[in-house]
């Protein structure tokens, strides 16, 4: 630290004790989140830029295309026509799941990663739905059917899919720990089991 300005070199032992940013579950659960709607927006605004409404730029011939369609129902165009309720039904839906987000296994990682993209999902597609009055679709894929028609499945984007991936993992979170025995309770039981052998062989 010669030269430095006074004040300006901390002892070794300060300098390992600098504190640092701590990835609490919530940091890290919002962190998901964020990437996932940036991802999201930042698809949706090429789309909107090299793509007119309704047009379609074809990417393996006969699977799957960019495409810009506009969804205002819900999930495979359900309820279509009802952009403002679904828009309510959404925010009603993320400020439920966000005061009840430590039932859903917060403190794991799994968890965190399942919550920060539903989250980031659900924002993207009410943003959609704010400033656009529909959900922008894009991701198509299908198949051409022996009479030349398409046969797809519906198009969906960035925020669809980390919706439906946050639901997978939820459900994997849940199988994961009924699996998983817990640790008091399996010595207790096992102690339990024990002393019973033990009683049935002094009778």
């Amino acid at each position: 630290c010669t030269g430095s300005a006074p004040g300006h070199c901390l002892p070794a032992d300060e300098r390992l004790n600098t504190p640092r940013m701590t990835w609490t579950p919530n940091r890290r659960m919002a962190l998901i989140a964020t990437v996932t709607l940036v991802l999201d927006q930042l698809t949706k605004f090429a789309v909107l830029q090299f793509l007119g409404y309704a047009q379609e730029r074809v990417v393996v011939e006969g699977f799957f295309k960019f495409v810009h369609w506009g969804n205002t129902g819900a999930a495979w165009s359900l309820f279509h026509n009802n952009n403002a309720l679904l828009t309510v039904i959404a925010l009603l839906a993320l400020l439920a799941l966000f005061l009840t987000r430590h039932h859903f296994g917060l403190e794991h990682r799994l968890g965190q990663w399942a919550l920060g993209l539903m989250f980031g999902g659900i924002v993207g597609n009410i943003i959609d739905r704010l400033v656009h009055h529909h959900v922008v679709d894009f991701l198509y894929f299908h198949v051409q059917t022996r009479s030349g028609n398409e046969a797809g499945f519906p198009a969906f984007n960035v925020a669809d899919s980390g919706i439906c991936i946050g639901v997978g993992l939820m459900f994997l979170l849940s199988w994961q720990m009924e699996e998983k025995p817990s640790g008091p309770a399996t010595v207790a039981e096992t102690s339990a089991k024990e002393s019973e052998a033990v009683t049935s062989k002094e009778t």
